[in-house]
């Protein structure tokens, strides 16, 4: 700390201002270098089950601990034991915020480090843009990581990574949103971790309202039967939290 979480920009994408979105979708996150190793890692005061700067207690840290992993397309190689599937994702990525001067490790309304495994090759992420031209920074690749990121970090990996980036002008939202081939899901960072979740919740069923034709109402009831929470980190300044719902509920009556 705090030479942690590099990204690379500003990208800067013309004809972008307040107002618009960024769309970004994800083509492929390969593995970089001949012989390709991720690294995962224990940081004092820092992580889930530890103490931080943010939650003081008067215990001793958790020792620091860092351990290398063979990776390639095919599986991240954790032990002789155990192979975990290659399904990297990006950590961080983000749109300037409109004043604020915001560090990388802090997700919020502007997107930056969310952690969403949701977020790789297929997806396509939509940020609300706050200054001309954007600002936008991707970063923070992970070969795979599980909900939460309990231990502060996910197998951290150097790649290629391969973008494009659409801009859709006029469309306002306020917190940034994922889709997939299988769902929609809108995403919401505070603390405390109820608090991601309920401004999760109920960007999607704004979302739901003004582009699906789902009465607001019928959208909040229906998503307590088959909404979805996907947890993205809760180690960082702010927790991250995306609800989702399944695309085939969205379909228009009759279809």
């Amino acid at each position: 700390m705090p030479f942690v979480n590099p990204q690379n920009g500003p990208i800067m994408v013309e004809g972008a201002e307040k107002g618009d979105v960024i769309a970004v979708h994800i083509k492929s996150i390969r593995p970089r270098g001949p012989n390709p190793r991720g690294t995962c890692c224990m940081i004092p005061q820092f992580g889930a089950l530890s103490g931080t700067s943010l939650t003081a207690l008067l215990s001793d840290s958790l020792p620091e601990i860092v351990r290398k992993i063979d990776v390639d397309e095919d599986g991240v190689y954790w032990s002789k034991r155990v192979t975990l599937p290659y399904k990297p994702h990006i950590g961080t990525l983000s749109c300037s915020p409109e004043i604020d001067s915001i560090n990388t490790l802090t997700p919020d309304a502007h997107g930056g480090n969310m952690d969403l495994p949701d977020m790789g090759p297929g997806s396509i992420t939509y940020l609300p843009v706050q200054t001309a031209g954007g600002r936008l920074f991707i970063g923070d690749a992970h070969a795979c990581q599980g909900d939460g990121e309990v231990c502060g970090t996910a197998v951290e990996f150097a790649s290629t990574t391969t973008i494009e980036v659409d801009l859709i002008k006029g469309w306002q939202i306020d917190w940034p949103r994922l889709e997939n081939e299988a769902v929609i899901m809108a995403i919401g960072s505070a603390r405390p971790l109820e608090d991601a979740t309920r401004i999760a919740y109920r960007e999607l069923v704004l979302w739901m309202e003004a582009e699906y034709g789902y009465d607001r109402w019928d959208a909040y009831m229906m998503l307590s039967q088959c909404g979805q929470v996907r947890l993205g980190n809760f180690v960082d300044p702010k927790y991250t939290v995306g609800a989702a719902i399944t695309k085939k509920y969205l379909a228009p009556e009759g279809v």
